[in-house]
């Protein structure tokens, strides 16, 4: 199991999550029914001598097995991996015995030995699946020796060359481990996609309700400002008038202290939204600077540096919406993190595009891992290095991979990089030489257009 740092929600939970006893038995109910139209078809219509009881007697015992487990147990129950694996093996077992009676790797549904090894693949972990390939090797291995052959019509035995044998067993074999690896990778990164994806949303809500909650109290401190205001003047003048009763004159001052408290405290909670009122738009040096605010007293200097193009033409006003706020402070954090001493945040703005670079002095991004930038996971283990530079945080790339996806929805493209020549010496490296991650919007993707430009932000004065 794997804990997504900040957000409390455990990934990569085990089997019992994800195998449902009902979809084991629906997939029983079909292979009995294929069973039997096989027999049926080889007996009736080709003419083939089978040993019916043996056959029938294998398929009655998964009836019945299907039979008791769906009358004693509920439909919606989850199985654990160990009852997953018994439920496996027991068909694996029930295939070996059919196809054993039937004429071994002559047998072309031999090749339904593929079948459990790649669902455990799929759904369980790697010790089940080893067992389950294990066996199934085995099974296929002893059929190609050891077998009861077909007999056709007319008493003929069916036998084919050993070397068609021998390419069988070989197809079977090589298709189980084939299909068994590419099934657990498949399963492995669509879980991990899809645990990455839970992470972005749960990162997004909480950074929606920061924003509400900003409009609240802004709200709130625009509500009370008068009465606040009134309640200090109030209590100034019954100050002058209560000069010579020093008790009530005691508890008019302690009513202005209390009013000059709760101005306190609403401009502390509501900076963000007594900066801004509207709070759907924002200058984009105030929002890149708004991003990085958690980051700034962290031991590192953040450096803003608007590009020359922008001075010619007017700062945009831009959306503050959460994706965005989220994601670029996904991305600084991650530059702060794994910085020497400075993180420069480069901006510029022309005609058509906002363009943002993000450069620190740090080692930058692992040259092993530089192309998988952004996607989730991309890093299983953390050594000594990582542990001492971000203790509080896995380490496995899930970061990018949220700023990433957040930023993309609000229409950027993003580059992935390192500043510096990875064949240079480090005496010959420059300051602004460790990871550079590149973001760039088309101005109308970005720009506040449901309000005014250039429309002031209102300031709340207690």
């Amino acid at each position: 199991m794997r804990q997504i740092a900040g957000f409390g929600f455990v990934a990569g939970t085990g089997a019992a999550d994800r195998v449902w006893l009902r979809t084991l038995i629906l997939i029983r109910w079909l292979a009995i029914c294929g069973q039997l139209a096989a027999i049926s078809l080889a007996d009736l219509w080709f003419g083939i001598a089978l040993p019916l009881g043996l056959c029938l007697l294998a398929i009655g015992a998964s009836v019945i097995v299907n039979l008791i487990v769906t009358f004693i147990f509920p439909g919606n129950r989850r199985l654990s991996e160990t009852g997953a694996l018994l439920s496996l093996l027991f068909d694996l077992c029930q295939l070996g015995f059919l196809v054993f009676v039937t004429g071994g790797l002559t047998n072309p549904f031999a090749l339904l030995f593929i079948a459990p090894v790649t669902i455990s693949a799929s759904v369980l972990g790697i010790g089940p699946t080893m067992i389950l390939g294990t066996a199934s090797i085995a099974m296929v291995s002893g059929l190609a020796v050891v077998n009861i052959p077909i007999t056709l019509a007319g008493g003929i035995t069916l036998t084919i060359p050993r070397l068609f044998t021998f390419g069988f067993w070989a197809a079977i074999v090589v298709g189980i481990v084939f299909l068994g690896v590419y099934a657990r990778r498949v399963a492995r990164e669509s879980r991990a996609l899809s645990d990455a994806l839970l992470a972005t949303q749960m990162a997004l809500a909480r950074e929606q309700k920061l924003t509400d909650l900003g409009g609240v109290v802004a709200a709130a401190a625009h509500e009370l400002g008068t009465p606040l205001a009134t309640i200090k003047l109030v209590s100034a003048e019954l100050m002058d008038e209560l000069s010579d009763q020093p008790e009530l004159l005691a508890d008019a001052r302690l009513i202005r202290e209390q009013a000059d408290r709760c101005r306190d405290i609403l401009h502390g909670m509501g900076r963000a939204g007594k900066d801004d009122l509207q709070l759907r738009q924002a200058p984009l040096s105030t929002l890149l600077r708004e991003a990085a605010e958690p980051h700034m007293n962290r031991g590192k200097e953040l450096v803003f540096e608007p590009g020359p193009a922008s001075s010619a033409l007017r700062e945009p006003m831009v959306r503050r919406s959460p994706e965005t706020i989220h994601g670029l402070r996904n991305l600084i954090q991650n530059a702060v993190d794994f910085a020497a001493g400075h993180v420069w945040i480069q901006y510029d703005w022309s005609g058509d595009h906002i363009a943002l670079r993000i450069v620190d002095d740090g080692p930058g991004y692992p040259p092993n891992v530089i192309n998988r930038i952004g996607d989730p996971f991309v890093r299983s283990r953390r050594n000594e290095q990582d542990l001492s530079r971000r203790p509080e945080y896995e380490g496995m790339g899930l970061g990018l991979f949220i700023a990433k996806t957040l930023l993309e929805r609000t229409g950027a493209s993003l580059t992935f990089t390192n500043a510096h020549d990875p064949f240079l010496p480090d005496t010959d490296r420059q300051e602004r030489s460790g990871a550079l991650v590149g973001v760039r919007w088309r101005k109308a993707d970005l720009l506040a257009s449901d309000i005014a430009p250039g429309a002031a932000n209102a300031q709340i004065e207690i």
